[in-house]
C-alpha cells in the first residue's frame, strides 16, 4: 500500500521527516534487500515521513518508476531542478508559481543552446525534449573545457555529472536552490529535511544549508567538495542504506531496528 492509496491527510509541513532524495545511485542505490528495507520503512511510517524527488530524471521516467513499484513521492524536483512539481492522483503536476520564474529566464533558448553545441567534440545529445534545459552524454576523452565557458558566456549553467553528463541549465537553477524554494513555499520546517545524493549534480542540494548525506560510493568530485561541510554526513554504506544511515546518525527519525 502506498499513500496515495491511505486515508490520511497529514500535511508534508506536519510530518517529522522529509527525505528529499536524488534517484540514481542514490535512493536507487545498493543492493535489492537495501532498497527493500528503505522502501518498506517510508510505506509503513507515511504519517511521519514526508518524500521528495530531487532528480535528473524526468516525469514520465518518475511515473513509470513508481508505477513499478518505488515509492511515490509527495513532491517532485526534475530534470536537475528545473522541473517543481506536485503528486496528484499518480500524475506529476508543476506548481506554476514556482516554475515561472524558471521558465522566464529560460525563455526559447532550447534551440540556441542545441545550435551553438551541435558538432562540439565529446557531447551527443539526448533525445528527450526537457523543457527548460538541454542535456548531452559526455565523453570526457574528447570534451573540451572550453565548451563549458562558451556556456557561461552565453548567460546558462553549465554542468558536468560522473563525468558522463553534460546538462545546460538556466542561469542559477538547479536541484539546492529549487529545493530551498519548495521547502519555503511548502512551510516545512528546514530541520527536518535531509538532502540525499551521490554526484556532482547534488553538489547544490548538499551544500544549500540543509542537513544532506553523501551516500557510500558517491563521486569523488562530490566528496572533495563537501568535506569540509559539517551538516553533510558522509554515509559508508552505498545507496539507499547510506540514507538509512543519516537518518540515524543525525536522530531525525526512528529506523529500522539494527540502524
Amino acid at each position: 500500500m502506498t499513500l496515495l492509496d491511505q486515508d490520511h491527510t497529514t500535511p508534508i509541513d506536519a510530518r517529522k521527516f522529509v527525505l528529499a532524495t536524488d534517484l540514481d545511485g542514490t535512493f536507487l542505490g545498493g543492493t535489492d534487500a537495501d532498497r527493500t528495507r528503505l522502501y518498506s520503512w517510508i510505506e509503513a511510517n507515511r504519517a511521519t515521513i514526508g518524500l521528495i524527488f530531487v532528480t535528473g530524471r524526468d516525469p514520465a521516467f518518475i511515473g513509470e518508476l513508481c508505477d513499478s513499484g518505488v515509492p511515490w513521492p509527495e513532491f517532485v524536483i526534475g530534470d536537475v531542478g528545473t522541473t517543481i512539481a506536485r503528486v496528484q492522483d499518480r500524475k506529476i503536476v508543476p506548481i506554476e508559481t514556482l516554475e515561472r520564474e524558471i521558465a522566464m529566464t529560460w525563455g526559447n533558448s532550447g534551440n540556441r543552446v542545441r545550435e551553438a553545441l551541435e558538432n562540439v567534440p565529446g557531447l551527443t545529445l539526448q533525445p528527450t525534449e526537457f523543457r527548460y534545459r538541454v542535456s548531452y552524454d559526455l565523453d570526457p576523452g574528447a570534451f573540451q573545457d572550453t565548451t563549458t565557458a562558451m556556456i557561461r558566456d552565453m548567460g546558462y549553467d553549465p554542468l558536468i555529472s560522473d563525468n558522463r553528463f553534460f546538462d545546460v541549465l538556466p542561469r542559477g537553477v538547479s536541484k539546492g536552490p529549487s529545493l530551498r524554494r519548495l521547502v519555503s513555499h511548502l512551510k516545512i520546517a528546514p530541520d527536518t529535511v535531509l538532502a540525499a545524493g551521490d554526484t556532482l549534480n547534488d553538489l547544490s542540494m548538499l551544500e544549500c544549508g540543509l542537513k544532506a548525506v553523501a551516500v557510500g560510493g558517491s563521486e569523488p568530485d562530490l566528496l572533495s567538495r563537501v568535506n569540509s561541510l559539517p551538516q553533510v554526513h558522509k554515509a559508508k554504506a552505498i545507496g539507499a542504506a547510506g540514507i538509512l544511515e543519516a537518518v540515524a546518525a543525525n536522530k531525525m527519525h526512528t529506523t529500522p531496528e539494527g540502524d
